[in-house]
Order: C-alpha cells, then sequence, then structure tokens
C-alpha cells in the first residue's frame, strides 16, 4: 500500500491508469509520446513518470490546450529525475506533494478532523473531545521502532528488518548510485548511519567527515541527498538580528523513526526504549508528527528550535502571525515547570509568544502554568 494504492483509491472511475514499470508502455511513451497518449487518454494516473521525462513535454502541450485540472495524476519513485522534468517542464502548472509515511492520526482513522497542531486552547479543546486512545510506553515505542511505512504499519505480518534491508538496497541502488553518482554505497551507508545516530543534536559537518572518513564538502553534498530524497528533516536554528547570540546550526532528524532505528541497529521496542537513543528518537518522533499535521493538511509549518550561547534551548518553535509557541519534547509522565524554564527567554526576542506545550508520556492533558499546557503524546 502506498502512492499507488492511494490514488487509485481516490480516483473517479473513467480515470485511465499506466505504470511505466511495465517496459513495453515506457518505450511507447518514450519514443511516441503523442501515441502514448492516445492509447490512455486523460484522465489518466501515469505511474513511475521518471522512467519517460519524454512525457512532460507532451502532458505541457495538452493542458495548456485544454486548460483544465487534474487531467493528469503522477507518481515517482525517484523524486530526483522528477522534479528536474517539473521544474523544467511543467513549472507553474503542476502541485507536487510529497507522500510521507502514515501519521499518528492516520494510523487511528481521525486525519479527516484533525487539525495542524499549534498548542492553543481551540486545538487542545479538538485533541480533549476527540477520547484518544492511551499509549502505554512499550506500545508508543514499537510504533517508533516499526516506523511508519504502510505495510510494516498495517500489515503486522511483515518482516520489519527484512523490509528496511530491501529498502536501504532499493535506495542507494536506484536514488543514490544511479542519480547522484555516489561511487562507494558501502561509505554512503557508513554515512547514513552516522546521521541516524546523531537525531535530535546540531549538525556538526567536521564530526560526520571525522566519523566516515570523508570531506567536510561531501558530508555537505550527501546532506542535501539526504534531505531532498525525503530521508531527514533539517530544523533550521530561529534566528534574528535583534540578538548574536543565537546559533545558526540545524538539527538532525529522520523523517521515518522506523529506519532510523534499524539503521542504528536497535533490535527491538524493548531495547530501543532502554537504550541511549531512547530520549533522541521519542523527540524525533514527536517532531515529525506534528510536521506530518501540517503537511497532511497542504500547509507548511514555520518551524524552528531556539538556542543560545549560554546553552539555553527550546526544542520547537512554531511561528504564525508574527507569534512564537514553544513546544518542549521530554520523555517523563512526571512533568513540572523547570522542564519549560526556558520559555522565558523568547520575551527577549521582541516577539509575541503565544501559549506553550511540554508534550510527554502522561496519559492526560493538565495545565502546568497560565501560558503552558501538558499535552499527552497520545494527542499528536
Amino acid at each position: 500500500m502506498g502512492k499507488t494504492t492511494l490514488l487509485q483509491a481516490c480516483a473517479e472511475p473513467e480515470r485511465h491508469y499506466v505504470t511505466l514499470d511495465d517496459p513495453q508502455e515506457a518505450e511507447l511513451a518514450r519514443t511516441d509520446p503523442a501515441l502514448f497518449f492516445q492509447r490512455h487518454p486523460p484522465p489518466v494516473i501515469v505511474d513511475e513518470i521518471q522512467y519517460a521525462p519524454e512525457l512532460f513535454r507532451a502532458i505541457k502541450l495538452m493542458v495548456d490546450r485544454e486548460k483544465k485540472t487534474g487531467l493528469f495524476w503522477l507518481t515517482g519513485s525517484q523524486k530526483f529525475h522528477l522534479m528536474q522534468g517539473i521544474t523544467e517542464t511543467l513549472a507553474g502548472r503542476v502541485a507536487v506533494l510529497d507522500l510521507l509515511g502514515l501519521s499518528q492520526a492516520e494510523l487511528n482513522q481521525r486525519a479527516m478532523d484533525s487539525q495542524p497542531f499549534l498548542p492553543t486552547t481551540a486545538w487542545l479543546y479538538q485533541a480533549r473531545v476527540q477520547k484518544l486512545p492511551s499509549l502505554n510506553l512499550i506500545d508508543l515505542y514499537k510504533r517508533i521502532w516499526l516506523g511508519s511505512f504502510p505495510r510494516l504499519a498495517l500489515e503486522p505480518a511483515m518482516p520489519r528488518d527484512l523490509f528496511y534491508s530491501a529498502y536501504l538496497q532499493t535506495y542507494l541502488q536506484r536514488d543514490v548510485r544511479d542519480l547522484t553518482r555516489v561511487g562507494d554505497e558501502r561509505l554512503f551507508l557508513q554515512f547514513l548511519r552516522a546521521c541516524a545516530a546523531r537525531v535530535g543534536q546540531l549538525l556538526n559537518y567536521a564530526d560526520l567527515a571525522r566519523d566516515v572518513d570523508i570531506d567536510p564538502k561531501t558530508v555537505k553534498a550527501w546532506l542535501s541527498i539526504l534531505e531532498t530524497s525525503g530521508i531527514i528533516y533539517l530544523l533550521q536554528p530561529y534566528h534574528t538580528n535583534v540578538t548574536k547570540r543565537l546559533v545558526k546550526t540545524p538539527k538532525l532528524y529522520f523523517l521515518d523513526t522506523g529506519l532510523c532505528a534499524y539503521l542504528t541497529q536497535w533490535s527491538s521496542p524493548e531495547t530501543l526504549e532502554a537504550g541511549a537513543m531512547s530520549g533522541a528518537i521519542l523527540e524525533n518522533w514527536m517532531l515529525v508528527e506534528i510536521l506530518k499535521s501540517w503537511w497532511h493538511n497542504g500547509k507548511t509549518p514555520y518551524a524552528y528550535f531556539y538556542r543560545d550561547k549560554e546553552q539555553r534551548e527550546i526544542d520547537l518553535l512554531l511561528e504564525q502571525d508574527n507569534t512564537l509557541y514553544p513546544v518542549e519534547f521530554k520523555k517523563t509522565a512526571s512533568p513540572n515547570l523547570s522542564m519549560v524554564k526556558n520559555f522565558k527567554v523568547l520575551a527577549s526576542l521582541h516577539k509575541q509568544v503565544g501559549h506553550g506545550a511540554l508534550i510527554c508520556l502522561r496519559e492526560a492533558d493538565i495545565p502546568l502554568s497560565a501560558g503552558v499546557d501538558v499535552i499527552p503524546a497520545s494527542y499528536l
């Protein structure tokens, strides 16, 4: 189950479907795009469009002539080639949707009622009245350890290690080697593992370069590959000209925690929960759930973290309408005010500060102060 299944479920009965995984269809698409679309007229789903970039120009002509939206639904697994064709030919004529793994809201079948996360009283009220099922510690870490790929999340019989092994092999051979000319797959996999071991940390290019024995320029190039292909997310630091005390280095996260746990070789949810990465990977999961709540609603979050030269840090700042909403992530079921003490530094940034949140493992929400609420992880 993935992008193809989703589009076919959404498609109206008259919409055709064709996949360019079929060598004969791909050959026709490359050599005679006009005949290809006579065989498969719009509205149509064209799966794995990157195998025939020659179709982009034909699609442009048909879109400009028909002046209708939604005639072509295009999917692709190789984002580099896909985006190159779009930017060169279909700029301004196409909407691009990145299909991420399943969110907790989707797994709980409440995605239609889910709103982008913002720690306001309105969002909290909506989450509270949904009467969401609580997550015990091991169930939560099982969800983190498995990850959010649909086949793993929805098919309990799927061997998790075999899935990620095949996924990495396909990713390295298809997206990395074929499209970006990385010569040493073994070294790139080592780099990927080094990144996974650093989730939730400030990105240190020199440290990564030293651990993998590559130069810093290669580190930046390979990080760009990981970011572009949807493996990692770089959370940018909040920065303002008002003060020069703020750090300017992003923090590194993985968009799928299951892949991160596999790369760092945690053999079970129990060992992951008890291990050295326990807090960092929980923070990673909480952040990505918040990002998905925005992305899956077709919106872009203005998300940052705060850290200054005095080591005062806030895990997440969400900015909306010139207001900063601070959020802290903690692996605890006994929250206290000292955990959000750094929220007060925001007053020096000359911005309006909204309601704050401490997201943790408590079973029910409670007010921590007049301006901060404790929000259970199960609400995300």
